[in-house]
C-alpha cells in the first residue's frame, strides 16, 4: 500500500476530490496547510503598507490507495489540479506498512 500527499491550490480542492472518487478512492483527508517552494512568496499592499507574505496557502490531500492503484491516481491528481502556473504543488508517495480499521480491526488492504 502507498500514502499518497498532494499538495495543491486551494481552489483545485474540489477538482482533485471529483477526480479520485472516479477512480475509485472511497476516503481521504484534507488539511490547510502554508508553505513555500519555488513560489517564494509575494508581497501584498495592505491600507497602504506593503508586507510580504512567505508561507502561501495551500491544502494538503492524503489518500492510502493499494500499490496497482497508485498510477490512476496520481494521473488523476495532476490531470485535476494543473493549472500550468508555478505553485500547483507536488505529489509525495510513500510506503504504508499497516493499517487498521479501528471500528471492526479490519488490516491492511481490507481497512483501506
Amino acid at each position: 500500500m502507498k500514502q499518497i500527499t498532494a499538495i495543491i491550490k486551494p481552489f483545485k480542492l474540489e477538482e482533485v476530490r471529483e477526480a479520485l472518487a472516479e477512480v475509485g478512492v472511497t476516503g481521504l483527508t484534507v488539511t490547510e496547510v502554508k508553505g513555500f517552494g519555488r513560489q517564494k512568496g509575494h508581497t501584498e499592499l495592505y491600507r497602504g503598507a506593503e508586507y510580504v507574505v512567505d508561507f502561501l496557502p495551500k491544502v494538503k490531500v492524503e489518500v492510502v490507495v493499494k500499490d496497482a492503484d497508485v498510477e490512476r491516481c496520481i494521473e488523476a491528481v495532476v490531470k485535476a489540479a494543473k493549472t500550468g502556473k508555478i505553485g500547483d504543488g507536488k505529489i509525495f508517495v510513500t510506503a504504508v506498512e499497516q493499517v487498521v480499521r479501528i471500528r471492526t480491526g479490519e488490516t491492511d488492504e481490507q481497512a483501506v
